[in-house]
This record gives structure tokens, C-alpha cells and sequence, in this order.
């Protein structure tokens, strides 16, 4: 037991933890921005960017996440010598954040219009009847009823999240869990399976009330019919 215990005391556990909360709340902006920009243009009047959107959502979704976040360390960084400033590890940080924001806004694209399916086509025609172009129409009437629809849509989307930050390893982020749980095991492979229960609780931990968060929002908000 004291074997195990002293881990606490050799290695910032819960700051490796709070790395990846960081890491997911800003990406989690990042794509819910992006994502709902990508959900206008998917269901845009418009041709063009309608398929733009289809395009971005089709082709990131198939992409391993690994091979976006090495894109944006080794050809955005390497290469092109795009620096987002605070130094070194902080560069990596935000190069990490980018490529996370990049991806799960694919995902949050679809979660927002898996909401806009929700609400009634007689809304929108309405919206139109008063006048109201696309984007006011989107703005005032469409997306605060699909943002109630997308509620365990985008939750599941934020729990995906959450575990994906640990693939910031690869980005030379190298304080976050998954990085500092591959340092422990080499230094202490006397108790590899508590250090792997240790990390699988600490995402377990972060992970369940945002489950049940979500499916109480859910509920809460949800639209009568």
C-alpha cells in the first residue's frame, strides 16, 4: 500500500488530470463554434455550402484524430512554423486544442442537426411567413429548439471529448494523464494495474456526472410537442 501511495507524492496526478480538463474546455468551445457554423451550412439554402459542409463533416469524421493532431505538430508547426505563442509547451497546448476543436466539430455538427430535425417544418415556415430571411429565421427560431434536441447528442460528443484529450500525448503535450500515466508504468512497473485503475477512475470520476448532467438537462429542457 505504501508502495502505491507514494505515487501521489512522486507525480502530479490530479495536474495531470487538470491538463486535460483544460485541454477538452477549450476545445469544447472551439468546436461547439465551429460546429455550429458547419450545422448552418449543412442546412443553408444554399448549394455550395451545403456541400462545403457535407465535405468537412465526411472527411474529418474518417480521419483518425492522431493524424490531425501530428498534422498540426509536424506539417503546421514543423514546416510552415505556425508558433501560437506562450512558449514551447504552451505552443503544443494550443496546436493541441486546435486539432481537438478540428475534429469533434464534425461531430457537433451532426449533433446540432439531429436537433434541427426536432423541430416542427411548420416553424421555419412560419419564420419565413413573417418575413424572416435564413439566417434570422436559423438565429431566433431553429437553433435555440435544436440546441434543446441536441442536448445528449452534444453531451456524448463532450464525453467522446474528454477521453480523446488524452490523444494530446502525441502533440508533445507532455503533462497531461496519458503521457504521465506511460512515464509512471516505466519507472514503477511493480504496480502497473494500479496506476491504469488510478487514471481509469480519475476519467470515470470526470466522466459520469457529465452523463447525468446532460440527461437531466435533457429532460429539463426538453420541447413540448
Amino acid at each position: 500500500m505504501d508502495n502505491y501511495l507514494s505515487i501521489f507524492t512522486e507525480y502530479d496526478i490530479v495536474g495531470a488530470f487538470w491538463v486535460n480538463i483544460q485541454l477538452t474546455f477549450w476545445a469544447a468551445i472551439g468546436s461547439l463554434v465551429l460546429g455550429t457554423f458547419l450545422a448552418m451550412m449543412r442546412i443553408s439554402p444554399v448549394a455550395s455550402f451545403r456541400a462545403m459542409g457535407t465535405s468537412y463533416v465526411n472527411i474529418i469524421r474518417n480521419t483518425p484524430l492522431t493524424i490531425i493532431i501530428l498534422f498540426g505538430v509536424l506539417a503546421l508547426n514543423g514546416q510552415l512554423g505556425l508558433d501560437l505563442g506562450g512558449g514551447f509547451q504552451q505552443n503544443f497546448f494550443r496546436l493541441a486544442v486546435m486539432g481537438l476543436a478540428v475534429y469533434h466539430a464534425a461531430f457537433v455538427c451532426e449533433a446540432i442537426r439531429s436537433g434541427v430535425n426536432t423541430v416542427p417544418l411548420g416553424q421555419a415556415e412560419a419564420a419565413r411567413a413573417i418575413g424572416l430571411g435564413f439566417m434570422p429565421a436559423a438565429r431566433l427560431v431553429i437553433l435555440p429548439q435544436a440546441f434543446r434536441g441536441a442536448i445528449v447528442p452534444l453531451g456524448n460528443v463532450l464525453i467522446a471529448l474528454i477521453k480523446n484529450s488524452t490523444v494530446a500525448a502525441v502533440g508533445s503535450v507532455a503533462v497531461e494523464s496519458s503521457s504521465v500515466m506511460k512515464t509512471m508504468i516505466e519507472f514503477r512497473s511493480d504496480i502497473v494495474i494500479p496506476i491504469f485503475l488510478t487514471f481509469a477512475v480519475g476519467f470515470v470520476i470526470i466522466v459520469i456526472p457529465i452523463g447525468l448532467l446532460t440527461t437531466w438537462l435533457s429532460k429539463k429542457l426538453a420541447v413540448s410537442r
